[in-house]
């Protein structure tokens, strides 16, 4: 350990002592760890010994790489067209369903609405009625305009839900 300070301790003097020279070890250190500047240090350097064969080779070697590479994407891109193709079929196929259901839903709404009407109209008749028997069938009338009430409202917040999806109700 006391080695590795004392070579670091060094190193760091001596760059001190040359500032020129640490600065020219830095950069070309620097451009030969950069992908792009080491590349072109190769092919202008050591790959100019390389023979046309040999180059040639590689050259070949990348276009059967990238014709590989090319034919992948190509079944890929037709794969996911395809697979898109069905997905917007489905999606069409649920659109129409859900229009359908919220067609029914709301002619439910509307009956569901009329009873709830006839239902309090018979409230309103009853409690011109006296005597228990009346009591009893408003209050029982009541339960059932109540629980109407709650499933028109139920009902009304599905085709709200729909309408927000933008499909026709």
């Amino acid at each position: 350990m006391k080695m590795l300070f004392s070579a670091n301790l060094k190193g760091v003097m001596i760059a001190k002592e040359n500032p020129g020279a640490a600065v020219g070890i830095t950069l070309t250190a620097a451009l030969c760890l950069m992908r792009g500047p080491r590349r072109f240090l190769f092919r202008n350097t050591l790959g100019r010994f390389q023979s046309e064969e040999a180059k040639f080779s590689r050259a070949e070697k990348n276009v059967k790489v990238l014709n590989l590479s090319v034919d992948l994407m190509k079944k890929e891109s037709s794969k996911l067209l395809e697979r898109a193709a069905l997905a917007e079929k489905d999606m069409k196929r649920g659109q129409k369903e859900l229009m359908n259901s919220g067609g029914q839903i709301h002619r439910l709404a509307k009956s569901v609405y009329k009873v709830e009407a006839e239902a309090v109209d018979l409230m309103d008749g009853l409690r011109e009625i006296p005597g228990r028997e009346a009591l009893k069938l408003r209050a029982e009338v009541a339960s059932m305009a109540s629980l109407l009430r709650q499933q028109r409202v139920s009902l009304d917040r599905r085709i709200r839900k729909i309408s927000e999806l933008g499909i026709p109700v």
